[in-house]
C-alpha cells in the first residue's frame, strides 16, 4: 500500500509551498552520488518534511536516497552535523547563495 494511501481518509494531505523547487532537488538527489552538498540537502529535506502530512512521494523518495546511500537517519545527520562545521556547504550553490531552512 503506498504512503498516501494508507493516511485516514479523513485527514487531508496538505501540499507543502516548497514542493515544486524540492521535487526537482529530490529528482537530482535521487540520479547523483553522496558528495557533501547533496548530503546537506538530504539532511534539509528530512527534517522540512518529517511529520509533514503531505508530499509522500518527497518522504518515500527520501527514504530510497538515503538507504540507496547507506546511511541511517542518525549517521545522516551526524555526518552533516560536521559538514556544517564548515559553512562553505551552500556557499554560491544554485544561485541561492545562501541556506533555506523553511
Amino acid at each position: 500500500m503506498m504512503a498516501s494511501q494508507s493516511k485516514s481518509s479523513t485527514q487531508k494531505e496538505q501540499k507543502h509551498p516548497q514542493y515544486t523547487d524540492d521535487r526537482q532537488i529530490v529528482n537530482s538527489l535521487m540520479a547523483d552520488e553522496p558528495t557533501d552538498y547533496n548530503l546537506a540537502e538530504l539532511a534539509r529535506l528530512m527534517m522540512r518534511y518529517q511529520g509533514f502530512p503531505g508530499a509522500y512521494d518527497i518522504q518515500s523518495d527520501l527514504t530510497k536516497v538515503m538507504n540507496r546511500w547507506k546511511y541511517t537517519e542518525e549517521t545522516l545527520f551526524e555526518k552533516t552535523r560536521d559538514i556544517h562545521q564548515t559553512p562553505e556547504v551552500y556557499r554560491n550553490v544554485g544561485g541561492r547563495g545562501g541556506e533555506d531552512w523553511s
